[in-house]
């Protein structure tokens, strides 16, 4: 674990009322909240990203990352990948930011070569191993891997920072799954 490593969890677009529309004021507003507070993760010294590269949260934290790098050179995106095969299915736009963002990591990482069942569960387990902190976007969901990967946060000790994709409240500390936000 890196004391200055931070990784990312968080939903995919169909669990985010706007879906796949970025230009919806509300996931403006939520990839600022992003933003904020990926800068106030630099400015407190870390300097390791992780990103398991998921789709809508972990491209957002991605990108934001690699802009923050532009002007601190000493801040690193570790893309952890569950297998080779994970974007295969997405829209060519998405696969194309996708590379894109493989393309400028500093460094990419897969958990297997091929998919197996529990290929993305080791992903983010493996987020959390390597991390000092997580930083997550949930919206207080009992089930699904953000749940669960905050669960696994939560049971190894790391700091935890979460951001309602809704009210975009932050929450810090000890985050229950399910009663958090309820």
């Amino acid at each position: 674990m890196l004391e200055n490593c931070c990784a990312i969890t968080g939903h995919r677009p169909n669990k985010f009322p706007w879906r796949y529309d970025e230009t919806d004021s509300r996931c403006i507003a939520l990839k600022a909240v992003l933003a904020e507070q990926i800068a106030a993760l630099v400015n407190a010294g870390f300097t390791q990203f992780l990103s398991g590269m998921a789709e809508a949260t972990d491209i957002w934290f991605s990108l934001i990352v690699l802009s923050l790098r532009e002007k601190n050179p000493a801040i690193k995106l570790h893309c952890i990948l569950p297998c080779k095969e994970q974007a295969d299915k997405w829209s060519a736009s998405s696969r194309d930011l996708y590379h894109s963002i493989l393309d400028r990591a500093d460094s990419i990482v897969y958990v297997s070569r091929t998919y197996y069942k529990n290929c993305m569960l080791d992903r983010n387990r493996f987020l959390v191993n390597h991390a000092a902190a997580l930083l997550a976007v949930y919206n207080g969901e009992r089930r699904g891997g953000t749940a669960a990967t905050l669960r696994y946060a939560q049971k190894m000790g790391r700091e935890i920072i979460v951001i309602d994709p809704i009210t975009r409240l932050i929450s810090r500390g000890d985050i229950v799954p399910g009663t958090a936000h309820s």
